[in-house]
């Protein structure tokens, strides 16, 4: 369950018109916080974004469904085809169970840096291109409306 921040964070963030995987960003955010005060751990960064953008989906945020061919897309498939039923009790503690074994180091930063920069790396210098300028336009208007 999220925290009650993270969903206002969010619903904020929906609010001001941002894009729904900014939204999802802060359900990220706070699943990589939770795997470095030691809540839980992952086996790698990718885990901890799947995890935030799962939990997105559930609260709500207007999210694309998971890539096919994933774990998290057959499990998300299986979640949605007919009417959700509660994850039973043994269930969920295995799945905590798992995720307290696993490392923590996949949520530092240079984990997470690594992971950004290979993302990147697979999209191309117009994709890239065409962000930063987006970024750059709504910086602009986020100054401009501050003053």
């Amino acid at each position: 369950m999220p925290e009650r921040e993270t969903i206002i964070r969010a619903r904020k963030d929906a609010e001001e018109g941002k894009a729904p995987s900014t939204q999802a960003g802060e359900f990220v955010r706070e699943e990589i916080h939770h795997v470095r005060e030691g809540k839980h751990g992952v086996s790698n960064p990718k885990q901890a974004i799947a995890i935030g953008l799962s939990k997105a989906r559930k609260a709500g945020v207007k999210l694309a469904p998971p890539r096919k061919g994933t774990a998290s897309a057959q499990k998300e498939s299986r979640r949605h085809r007919s009417t959700r039923s509660r994850t039973s009790a043994k269930r969920s503690r295995a799945t905590t169970k798992a995720l307290k074994r696993e490392g923590r180091s996949a949520a530092s930063h240079r984990a997470l840096s690594r992971q950004a920069r290979t993302a990147a790396r697979r999209r191309s210098t117009s994709s890239r291109s065409q962000a930063a300028r987006k970024a750059a336009r709504t910086r602009a208007a986020r100054r401009r409306a501050r003053r």
